[in-house]
């Protein structure tokens, strides 16, 4: 299995020097990919407020304090940046609902099993895959991921891996995943004046084929948009349902 370089370019986006130097170097508010306004119907339709949500690869992100302020109660934000903890520990530290810690997401020991109901990642797993070990580092954090989410609750990862280069490490046996997949255009993204008769609607899950892929026939509006993938942990009895929505289900 190789790197995946879909979102990767000359820096080490998995190594803890990296980030740290970056946020020594730049301490300014920055949300990866979408901020929290684009991805909100998703969020809200698919995270309770109530949920106990661990926020991977929080970096200075503005997205946990802006999910504070739409009502959610307790959210746990790590990153392998302590420079970006010690940071946000300090300009959030009169806001109860958030809570900052130094971790590497390929071991979260810390944490017991079925700790969360909701995982969120918005471009930690991409990190990873920018690595020399990118195999083993995906396979590592998204176990963790498994083992902290409780039955019947939700990975949610927002990346640049369409189902070519994610499927296969999202849809091992063991994670118990049931899969949909929903595509958002970038920020700023501006539909051409003969496709807007026919916008598509991003809250539609995508139907994928057998393989969990794209239809052949697939177009995405805008080239280099985001992929959500809401991977929700089913129990025992669930699991012997199909990991992803497929086209048949919908013809």
């Amino acid at each position: 299995m190789e790197r995946d370089v879909s979102s990767c370019n000359t820096y080490n986006y998995g190594d803890a020097h990296y980030w740290d130097a970056r946020y020594v170097q730049d301490a300014l508010d920055f949300d990866w990919y979408q901020r929290y306004s684009s991805l909100r119907p998703f969020v809200r339709s698919f995270v309770p407020t109530c949920s106990r949500v661990l926020m991977v690869g929080c970096g200075n992100s503005l997205m946990s304090e802006d999910m504070v302020k739409d009502g959610y109660e307790d959210i746990m934000n790590v990153d392998i940046s302590s420079v970006a903890i010690e940071m946000m520990q300090t300009k959030y530290s009169s806001v109860p609902q958030l809570k900052y810690m130094q971790m590497d997401v390929r071991d979260m020991s810390y944490f017991e099993d079925e700790y969360f109901d909701t995982v969120i990642d918005k471009g930690t797993l991409d990190s990873l895959m920018c690595g020399n070990d990118a195999p083993l580092s995906a396979t590592r954090m998204l176990g963790e991921v498994s083992r902290l989410i409780k039955p019947g609750g939700t990975y949610f990862l927002i990346t640049y891996g369409d189902p070519r280069v994610r499927m296969t490490h999202l849809t091992r046996p063991a994670y118990n995943w049931k899969i949909s997949l929903y595509i958002i255009p970038r920020p700023g993204f501006q539909r051409p004046e003969s496709c807007i008769s026919s916008e598509k609607s991003c809250m539609e899950a995508i139907p994928l084929t057998s393989e969990g892929m794209l239809p052949h026939d697939y177009v995405l509006e805008d080239p280099d948009s985001h992929f959500i993938y809401i991977c929700k942990k089913m129990d025992e009895e669930e699991a012997q349902l199909p990991s992803y929505p497929l086209m048949s289900d919908v013809l």
